[in-house]
C-alpha cells in the first residue's frame, strides 16, 4: 500500500451516506492537506484488512492509518482526524481521556444505524476532479 508521502490515510464506508458526508467535512478543514481517503470497498481498503486481519463485522466504518506510526478506528479515528484541523479543534484530545469502550459503544450505537438513519449509495462516491488526487482506489 503506498500512501503518499507526509499523509494520513482515511478508510472509510464508500457506499454510507454519513460517512461520505464525514469525508466532505474532513476536506473543507484540511488546510494543511494531511490525508487521503480510500473507501473500505476498495483495492486499498481491501488490502489493508486483510494484511492486518481487521474483521470488518466489528470495525466496518472508519480507520486512520498513519504510516509507521499506527492505525485508529472508530471514535479514537474520529478524535485524532478532528485533533488535526487545528484551532478549537485541538480541544478534542479531552475526549480521549474518556475510556475508548465508553467511546466505541456510543460511536457503534450510530454506525449499526447509519444505513437506516442516513441512507446508502448503490456504490462508492466518485470524487470530482479536483479532489481526485486526495483518493486512493
Amino acid at each position: 500500500m503506498n500512501i503518499p508521502e507526509n499523509k494520513q490515510l482515511i478508510l472509510f464506508d464508500g457506499i454510507c451516506n454519513l460517512c461520505n458526508n464525514a469525508v466532505q467535512y474532513v476536506i473543507k478543514r484540511d488546510k494543511r492537506n494531511r490525508f487521503c481517503f480510500a473507501p473500505l470497498q476498495g483495492s486499498t481498503g481491501q488490502q489493508f484488512i486483510k494484511e492486518r486481519g481487521i474483521d470488518t463485522s466489528k470495525i466496518d466504518s472508519i480507520i486512520l492509518v498513519d504510516p509507521n506510526v499506527a492505525y485508529y478506528v472508530k471514535s479514537t479515528a474520529a478524535l485524532k482526524i478532528g485533533q488535526q484541523f487545528g484551532g478549537g479543534y485541538r480541544l478534542l484530545a479531552v475526549l480521549e481521556w474518556i475510556p475508548s469502550p465508553f467511546r466505541d459503544w456510543i460511536y457503534d450505537l450510530v454506525a449499526k444505524r447509519r444505513y437506516r438513519w442516513f441512507g446508502k449509495k448503490d456504490a462508492c462516491m466518485v470524487p470530482t476532479p479536483e479532489l481526485k488526487v486526495k483518493f486512493m482506489d
